[in-house]
């Protein structure tokens, strides 16, 4: 897709590895401050999330949209040629117009548990018990006959401090001990915060899709003249179908118009990065 905006408008940038990279990179749109920025970034830099929560805080707005890259071999980008090893992308002034929402691939399956004790992503207890004991709790019956089945239906959902619409980060379940009754998660935990258990299926990913989709139509007062749409690996065919009914589901809402993107390592909205998310943004 190509876009046509004022030289002014936009600036591409490059480079950003480290923490001193994003305080010295230059954002700026001509003589305009940046109001937002779409990002991609590489998922084998370990800094990745800090530098994305970092850059977002040089942006008016603060909010980024993008993904991590995703490649069986290198994973490279082009930001005015090719780069690899952190983050690139474009940086907007407030001429241009946007809109973008968010959508969960995940649905909650019971209630917040306060994480009581735990050592880095290791979960020891929930609500002052056993963590695996409260974890089979909220998952039912059925869903504990086989844990080594869990993986990829079951997630960790981590409620984000602050956000007034219930929004939550899904990471993975890496590990379970069934003889001390511990859940190890994909990300660092701290005493006194919360988690929740989600399942992944089908049916919630694509109700939430469509009120996503909803949610957006209702705040345009015109056909988008183009978008991008970033989507996690592990949504695609396995929650949509083999027919690009998630990409269909965007057309017969939205009307036909240009969008492009690709399928993420990880997504970028806001401040943070998420997991097995779409993140939908238009030009209008």
């Amino acid at each position: 897709m190509v876009g046509d905006f004022e030289p002014d408008s936009f600036r591409v940038f490059s480079g950003i590895a480290s923490v001193a990279d994003v305080d010295n990179v230059a954002l700026k749109c001509g003589g305009a401050m940046p109001n937002f920025a779409i990002v991609h970034a590489d998922p084998g830099n370990r800094h990745v999330g800090d530098l994305v929560t970092r850059l977002a805080g040089k942006v008016e707005s603060g909010f980024l949209v993008g993904g991590l890259t995703s490649s069986r071999r290198d994973n490279l980008q082009v930001a005015d040629g090719v780069v690899e090893g952190g983050l690139s992308g474009v940086s907007f002034a407030d001429s241009v117009t946007i809109a973008t929402r968010l959508t969960q691939g995940c649905s909650p399956i019971g209630p917040k548990r306060v994480i009581t004790t735990c050592q880095q992503n290791v979960i020891i207890s929930l609500d002052g018990r056993p963590a695996l004991e409260v974890f089979k709790e909220d998952i039912g019956e059925a869903g504990t006959r086989d844990l080594n089945r869990l993986g990829g239906h079951i997630f960790a959902g981590l409620p984000i401090a602050g956000s007034d619409t219930g929004d939550y980060l899904v990471r993975n379940l890496v590990g379970i001990d069934p003889a001390n009754k511990l859940i190890a998660i994909g990300e660092m935990v701290q005493p006194g915060s919360s988690v929740m258990f989600c399942r992944r299926d089908s049916k919630t990913a694509n109700e939430d899709m469509a009120r996503m989709l909803e949610s957006i139509r209702k705040g345009m007062y015109a056909r988008p003249r183009g978008g991008i749409y970033y989507s996690c690996l592990g949504r695609g065919a396995s929650l949509f179908g083999p027919n690009s009914e998630e990409l269909r589901m965007i057309r017969d809402t939205l009307g036909d118009f240009p969008l492009v993107g690709f399928f993420c390592n990880g997504e970028i909205s806001h401040n943070r990065l998420y997991g097995y998310t779409g993140v939908l943004t238009l030009f209008v």
